[in-house]
């Protein structure tokens, strides 16, 4: 299955691993089932995002950037995603921040509104880290905003129409990115890939 969708898609999300990350036997079985472009985007434990909520986290932010290496070239960002009731705590995102090891991707996903200040924006452009930015029912995407070289967007809603997929390409390209992650949601209807393969056929043809 694995062989078959890396065929068809660039990239995958891995969710499961915000509750477990796979020893290392699996993710080089991963590894080998995909081609060298293909890359793997790792969700983090919950226990660095929603346990520790990003503080004292300093062992298992190591464990997990030392196990995902394994999968080599093909490990893509790693995402730290907060939860829903986690204000903003710019210090203590800083300090989280630095235990990211050089040379190794991230994004951040936060879910309280207080995070969306310019400051915040500011503290991920210096490190690099890339916002991840939901379009989801109750909050739709309006405006992206860059804050490292690549970006990373995950559209959550259940449907989109063809012309909702060309807007979604349209904001897309008008970043100067070096290229994004960008995952539909594949749970309920599964029309995920779909919406996927729709939206590389109007970047390609762009």
């Amino acid at each position: 299955m694995l062989g078959y969708y890396a065929e068809r898609l660039p990239a995958v999300e891995i969710n499961n691993t915000f509750y477990r990350l796979p020893k290392a036997s699996v993710l080089e079985s991963w590894r080998e089932q995909v081609p060298p472009g293909f890359r793997f985007v790792l969700k983090a434990s919950r226990r660095i995002t929603h346990i520790k909520r990003l503080r004292e986290a300093g062992d298992e932010t190591s464990y997990l950037f030392d196990t995902a290496g394994v999968l080599g070239q093909r490990l893509g960002p790693i995402l730290f995603q907060l939860p829903p009731n986690f204000q903003k705590d710019l210090p203590r995102l800083q300090t989280f921040l630095d235990l990211i090891p050089p040379g190794k991707s991230a994004a951040v996903e936060f879910r309280h509104a207080s995070w969306f200040e310019d400051d915040v924006f500011d503290c991920l452009r210096t490190r690099g880290c890339a916002l991840c930015q939901a379009d989801t029912d109750e909050n739709p995407l309006e405006k992206l905003i860059a804050t490292a070289r690549w970006g990373y967007l995950r559209l959550r809603k259940e449907k989109y129409t063809k012309k909702q997929v060309a807007k979604v390409a349209e904001k897309i390209l008008a970043q100067d990115w070096d290229g994004a992650y960008i995952f539909f949601k594949d749970e309920g209807e599964g029309h995920g890939p779909k919406f996927a393969q729709q939206l590389i056929e109007l970047a390609k043809g762009s």
